[in-house]
């Protein structure tokens, strides 16, 4: 299922750092596009979150190939790759999936938070993402990279902020056809799947390149993240309800 669009939501702002995300994760996966095969698997190396490195403070500086032995040191300080590897990407596939769910979900959440708080939002989900997926995997040294997990953190906010927004959706089963589907259902599915497979990917023969536990980690950091935030808002803390027209479904839900 492909996310489309969420018309039902009108803002009251443009999403400008939610544009500059996307601009930012095309701009380096154009670049990666230039380096050819070795130099991508490199390039993972020395931008993408690496578990091994961030909790056994091991260091690795030589990728052996077939061929030869290149250098992978990364050129920035080992913590620092928790947040360059968000705007990493493997393939079209990857970077386009992600963008697509940043750009029909992002704005919105950046049009409530606001723009600073959307931006320290998505990087803390970042941060929680990689953190769930690295305490899950703390011996990989294959690189952890993409910006889902951050992304997740913006889905799990609005399944709560927005919970019957309806999500037009493209659905492929042996022909393609579009639904409206309501966000807490659509986003709820998706979290649901995201938790099967993450728990599938626990065996010690499981395998797979995708890192089901950042989903995870990202999604819920979301839901606590926007449950108090309502209550500060509720509390008269500071945050302010941007949104509150009849344009909104399922605020206050």
């Amino acid at each position: 299922m492909l996310p489309l669009t969420d018309s039902d939501l009108k803002r009251n702002s443009f999403p400008i750092v939610n544009v500059i995300l996307i601009v930012a994760c095309a701009a380096i996966f154009i670049y990666e596009l230039t380096l050819g095969d070795v130099g991508r698997a490199v390039f993972f190396y020395k931008f993408g979150a690496i578990p091994a490195e961030l909790t056994q403070g091991l260091s690795f500086h030589i990728l052996t190939t077939q061929t030869a032995s290149i250098d992978i040191t990364s050129p920035v300080p080992t913590w620092v790759t928790v947040f360059t590897s968000m705007f990493v990407h493997g393939s079209w596939v990857h970077f386009l999936g992600n963008m697509l769910f940043l750009w029909v979900f992002g704005d919105n959440i950046e049009d409530r938070f606001g723009h600073l708080r959307y931006l320290l939002f998505y990087l803390a989900a970042g941060l929680a993402a990689t953190g769930l997926q690295v305490a899950m995997s703390m011996s990989s040294q294959t690189p952890t990279i993409g910006a889902s997990g951050a992304i997740a953190g913006v889905l799990g906010s609005y399944i709560v902020l927005f919970p019957h927004s309806r999500i037009t959706t493209a659905v492929f089963f042996f022909f393609i056809t579009v639904f409206r589907i309501r966000a807490f259902y659509l986003l709820g599915f998706w979290f649901l799947f995201q938790f099967v497979s993450g728990v599938g990917s626990l065996g010690p023969s499981a395998q797979g390149g995708v890192a089901y536990w950042a989903h995870i980690g990202g999604f819920v950091l979301g839901v606590i993240v926007v449950v108090l935030y309502k209550l500060a808002s509720q509390q008269g803390l500071g945050f302010r309800d941007q949104n509150s027209g009849a344009g909104n479904q399922g605020l206050g839900a």
